[in-house]
């Protein structure tokens, strides 16, 4: 029975991702939050699948890791591929695209200090810039604090901008500390929260072998 419920689980993703999860990912990449990703769709999807379709595309891309950047363990991006045999019958592979994130890196720790090193803002944009966004992560544990301190998290929410907000509570909605790309989004909202004092945590370049903390 559970070997038949399992086959059913997997029919079923199978069915969704052709209809919808091509889609997501592509709207996720190309910026969308969750509720806007919802807004696109051309039928209804629950935000909550939205979120673990887009949760999960994010690991796999290397866009966000549930490990310490530079500590050697790698992140794996699959895709799925439609075969057919001598009868005509469609099945599903499962195929490696690409291996991430493996490298082992003993980082230079920084403390980040305003008064000598200037505004946050320019100094993340110039480390990202050095490194490159795909090198250059920080550490978030939103979906931690939303468990366990909600009002703090709120408060924290408030400092944001719309679409921020919208970000940040559509993609972490559960799991412990993870490590986002600096890409633009991010290093506004860690310069927004920062300078309201509601950040304390790190920025990992894997470029430079730095280790910023914040807060």
């Amino acid at each position: 029975m559970a070997e038949q419920e399992y086959f059913k689980k997997a029919l079923a993703d199978f069915t969704f991702d052709a209809a919808a999860g091509g889609a997501i990912r592509h709207l996720a990449d190309n910026g969308c939050t969750v509720k806007q990703i919802a807004e696109h769709l051309d039928f209804p999807v629950p935000e909550g699948r939205i979120a673990r379709v887009v949760w999960e595309h994010f690991l796999a891309t290397g866009r966000i890791r549930k490990e310490e950047p530079g500590n050697g363990t790698a992140s794996e991006e699959y895709t799925y591929v439609t075969e057919y045999d001598n009868y005509g019958r469609k099945s599903f592979r499962r195929v490696k695209l690409a291996q991430r994130g493996a490298e082992k890196i003993v980082f230079h720790e920084v403390v980040f200090e305003p008064a000598r090193y200037g505004k946050l803002s320019d100094y993340l944009a110039e480390k990202c810039a050095g490194n490159g966004v795909e090198k250059s992560y920080l550490s978030c544990d939103f979906a931690q604090n939303r468990k366990w301190e909600p009002e703090a998290f709120a408060a924290a929410m408030e400092v944001l901008e719309a679409r921020e907000r919208e970000y940040i509570c559509g993609l972490f909605q559960e799991g412990g500390v993870v490590y986002h790309q600096l890409d633009r989004r991010m290093r506004e909202i860690v310069v927004r929260l920062y300078e309201a004092g509601k950040y304390r945590g790190e920025c990992w370049f894997l470029g430079s072998g730095e280790k910023v903390v914040l807060g």
